[in-house]
């Protein structure tokens, strides 16, 4: 019962994400008016605006490849995907129940991976599922949950490499399956629980704790390599980052807004960078969580961060190339020399990779009642194939746009609310729904 306390715990520190900002001032009744139009300075500052500067900068991106899987969080240990392959005008393929959804108390954290034409699914309550990738057929489920606990935890995640399927879990457990069958290969207690998805390269398991641990498990038999302890941070989102790995250098995200690269053979730092910010105007702009995974392309770090800052950084120096006032607890998304994220605004925005300005800002819808400004509405992603940046909401919609201009492309509904970012693998998208539903479009 420990483990669920704890991530009760986060949940609840969590649930500040789904408050809605508070926008408006109160005046006395005794105050006179002023004449003019009023404009919160809470939106004022965080006003994004194409960069007049690149404003006949064309965006042009790589010609788009077909990508077999999506084996861990991200597609890759870089999480850098670039341009993926999607038919012209896909439809639902098929639908399936891969398990338990979202509740009051618990959320879905894993986003699915694609391996060797099978989608894997973590559900709220512990349980593992293999389908196949062309017809959603259930193959096996496996249910992880401890026998020391009796219901699901928050955290953890997929990832497959070589025929194996390792998990980072919130029972504070990593684990390995055999892909074929979910088979347990071998099972290590870490003592804490474990936020988000492990990232798997070059015979490490790398995955960070609720206590903002940085892990390098060897995957043979789970036994830790070594680990990094980084600032404690009593508050954070649900969900979390991913490391990303490029080469012989690993860099860590924690919920304090830390961004660490590390060597991945010791641990030994290369370098720390902050995405904090001072002062700033609500309790909720106080979390510093680093939600979404950091990139790494072509000896560049791209990340952002809850508090309101994203940045680049060098691989190699540490040293800052650029920064933007941009909060967002998505993943970036690097294609050529742009790159898109989606932030806490409902905005997603395409920046030049090398500058960090702005070419072009569209605003998502943010409210399910934009007039009384309710029911705030989540969008994750993007995800880019042939030409079109998709994401997906928590009110049950995924939305096409240009990479190239910004303009809204197309719109389709979804059988329920989706608040985990989509997957591309073999010309097919994949939709993990709040409900537990698998959605497979091509």
């Amino acid at each position: 019962m420990r483990t669920f306390k704890i991530v009760i715990g986060v949940m609840l520190m969590g649930a500040l994400g789904a408050c809605d900002r508070i926008n408006e001032y109160f005046e006395s009744a005794k105050e006179i008016p002023l004449p003019g139009e009023r404009i919160s300075v809470i939106t004022l500052h965080r006003a994004l605006r194409p960069d007049p500067r690149i404003t006949d900068l064309s965006v042009r991106l790589p010609r788009p490849y077909i990508n077999e899987d999506w084996p861990q969080a991200g597609g890759h240990p870089t999480h850098a995907m670039h341009h993926l392959t999607l038919d012209e005008a896909p439809s639902q393929a098929w639908r399936v129940s891969a398990g338990v959804g979202a509740g009051d108390l618990l959320r879905l954290t894993a986003v699915p991976i694609a391996a060797d034409q099978r989608v894997y699914v973590l559900d709220s309550e512990g349980n593992v599922a293999a389908h196949r990738a062309d017809n959603g057929l259930r193959l096996w489920r496996y249910n992880i949950v401890p026998e020391s606990e009796d219901r699901g935890a928050l955290g953890g995640g997929l990832a497959y490499d070589r025929g194996i399927l390792y998990l980072a879990t919130g029972y504070g457990e990593a684990i390995a399956l055999l892909a074929e069958n979910g088979a347990e290969v071998w099972r290590r207690s870490i003592g804490v629980p474990l936020r988000g998805a492990p990232t798997v390269v070059n015979g490490r398991f790398f995955t960070v704790s609720y206590d903002n641990q940085l892990y390098a498990l060897n995957i043979e038999d789970g036994s830790v390599e070594w680990s990094h302890i980084g600032i404690a941070e009593d508050a954070g989102i649900i969900g979390a980052a991913s490391p990303a790995v490029e080469g012989d250098v690993v860099v860590a995200p924690y919920s304090s807004g830390e961004l660490v690269a590390l060597r991945v053979e010791n641990g030994r730092i290369l370098w720390t960078d902050s995405l904090t910010r001072t002062g700033r105007s609500t309790a909720l702009a106080e979390l510093n969580d680093i939600n979404g995974s950091p990139v790494i392309d072509r000896d560049m770090v791209i990340a952002a961060g809850h508090a309101g800052r994203m940045v680049a950084i060098d691989l190699r120096s540490g040293a800052r190339l650029w920064e933007q006032d941009i909060a967002s607890i998505q993943t970036p998304w690097v294609a050529g020399d742009f790159v898109f994220i989606v932030t806490t605004e409902a905005q997603i925005v395409c920046l030049a990779r090398n500058s960090g300005r702005i070419r072009w800002v569209q605003q998502l819808p943010r409210y399910e009642d934009e007039e009384r400004r309710t029911d705030a509405i989540e969008w994750s992603g993007p995800v880019l194939a042939s030409d079109r940046l998709i994401v997906v909401s928590s009110n049950g919609d995924g939305v096409a746009i240009s990479p190239y201009s910004g303009d809204i492309l197309g719109q389709v509904g979804l059988p329920d609310g989706a608040s985990l970012s989509p997957i591309v693998a073999n010309g097919t998208i994949f939709v993990l729904t709040d409900d537990g539903d698998l959605v497979a479009y091509r």
